[in-house]
């Protein structure tokens, strides 16, 4: 797995544990270095952003999944989301496509059949409404 994609999959891990845990992920974080895990700056940047905008970035989700509150998303799809919002909202030096790319294929690979298409759907969304991008 490339760097970045790395360091992604390794904030969806800890942002999942924390979300299931009912930890702050900052938290979790600070435990898995303590643990001697290596964790790329990339990542800490991701949860530390997705942490300190849960708030707005649920908001956003919510506004976005039709017919869907964020808490009753399968847990791995509302991490997956709030991660790549984040990436959508205050991560300039990470293009649009690539956000959403990187979150379907971690639904395609972690969630249920229909879970690449539900987070496309929202990200897409969000992209057109909220980042101004007609083609994500």
């Amino acid at each position: 797995m490339a760097g970045r994609s790395h360091a992604r999959r390794q904030a969806l891990d800890i942002l999942y544990q924390a979300d299931i845990t009912g930890a702050d992920a900052r938290t979790v974080l600070h435990e898995w270095e303590a643990s001697g895990r290596d964790i790329p700056g990339f990542t800490r940047e991701l949860v530390e952003g997705a942490s300190t905008h849960v708030g707005e970035l649920d908001k956003l989700i919510g506004d976005h999944a039709e017919g869907w509150t964020v808490p009753r998303m399968a847990t791995v799809d509302r991490n997956i989301l709030r991660l790549a919002c984040f990436e959508l909202l205050h991560r300039s030096d990470v293009p649009v496509s690539v956000a959403i790319n990187e979150a379907v294929e971690a639904a395609k690979e972690l969630s249920t059949e229909d879970s690449s298409g539900f987070v496309n759907g929202i990200l897409a969304a969000i992209a057109r409404e909220v980042v101004g991008v007609d083609r994500p």
